[in-house]
């Protein structure tokens, strides 16, 4: 996958990260003369999974009801909980407000850590503040690459979108695009104005940035639809989540429009559409391993004291490009949820 976008500062953070948490692992098999595996280290794992006292993490998203991108990120924190004994307890809500509220629940419940999203960072701000304060050592994942050291978070793992929408725009460039759509699904959302600002920046021809309410996939279709027929002008419509996109491709079949489609984000349907060349590229984020470093990185902070980017660097796990070179890889992981 190509991640020539990425700082050369930058690249080396996510395995670093990897090697870590491997070598932990690897510290506390060590195999006896009977080829049992025994615990020698004092890093609490046997066999591959934890034996330290469990502990229980809540996992705060802004995820919006029925969009499947949160699923794989839950699968990855499900996998990382059940390798390290921990209790994980997930809940979201796409209300800034609302979603503080779960935060506070979880520091009211007394988690040993919280790992969150900072979609609304300003509304985020004073309730983490408080988990800090309370001792629950807290955790970014997914958005709020500008805003998690500013709010005093211990680690952040995801991509940095301003990066993306650069390197996507650079993509469009390349392809021959003249003219495109940015469809922002939650106005507001800073991961998603960034990426559309980022496309913006480097994508030499035009781009219009649309509004639509993303909780009502039916609204989402018609106003693309609608935008398409106005304007035959547009020769690339740009999503920022796989849903949407699969949704596109309906909508510009509808305007009779020739315009193509490449998004952000992976699922299963997606990667199909990348196949049967409906999607031109997506940039995937790997939301599986958003969710499984952040579950982990908890859990290695409290039983090793570890920390991944000396709390200076986000661990970055994005953006990589998908498209007919490399998808037929990807599909195999797709097909378990994973990609």
């Amino acid at each position: 996958m190509d991640r020539t976008s990425h700082p050369r500062s930058r690249r080396i953070v996510p395995v670093v990260a990897a090697a870590a948490a491997a070598a932990l692992l690897v510290a506390g098999c060590s195999s006896s003369s009977g080829g049992k595996q025994s615990d020698d280290s004092g890093a609490g794992v046997s066999a591959g999974k934890a034996t330290t006292p469990r502990m229980t993490i809540a996992m705060i998203t802004h995820a919006a009801p029925g969009d499947t991108f949160w699923d794989t990120i839950r699968k990855g924190a499900e996998a990382a909980a059940a390798k390290d004994n921990v209790k994980l307890v997930y809940s979201s809500d796409p209300n800034g407000p609302n979603q503080s509220n779960l935060v506070q629940n979880a520091i009211d419940q007394k988690v040993d850590g919280i790992a969150v999203t900072l979609a609304k960072p300003d509304a985020m701000k004073s309730v983490v503040a408080t988990a800090e304060k309370a001792g629950i050592p807290v955790v970014g994942f997914n958005t709020g690459v500008q805003d998690w050291k500013k709010q005093g978070l211990l680690e952040y793992f995801g991509q940095d979108e301003s990066i993306a929408g650069e390197a996507f725009g650079r993509k469009l460039n390349a392809a021959g695009a003249k003219h495109t759509i940015c469809v922002i699904m939650e106005q507001g959302q800073v991961a998603l104005e960034a990426r559309c600002a980022g496309v913006k920046k480097t994508f030499t021809g035009k781009t219009e940035i649309i509004n639509v309410n993303g909780t009502d996939m039916p609204s989402v279709k018609s106003t693309i639809t609608a935008k398409l027929q106005q304007d035959k002008s547009i020769d690339y419509v740009t999503t920022l989540g796989a849903p949407f996109a699969m949704t596109a491709i309906q909508s510009i079949a509808d305007a009779g429009s020739k315009a193509k489609l490449a998004t952000f984000d992976l699922n299963k349907d997606a990667v199909g559409a990348i196949k049967a060349g409906k999607i031109q590229w997506a940039i995937d984020q790997q939301p599986y391993l958003q969710g499984y470093l952040a579950v982990d990185s908890l859990w290695l902070y409290k039983n090793n004291g570890n920390y991944s980017g000396g709390g200076q660097e986000p661990v970055l796990t994005g953006p990589a490009f998908v498209d007919k070179t490399n998808v037929a890889k990807v599909a195999e992981f797709a097909a378990k949820g994973t990609r």
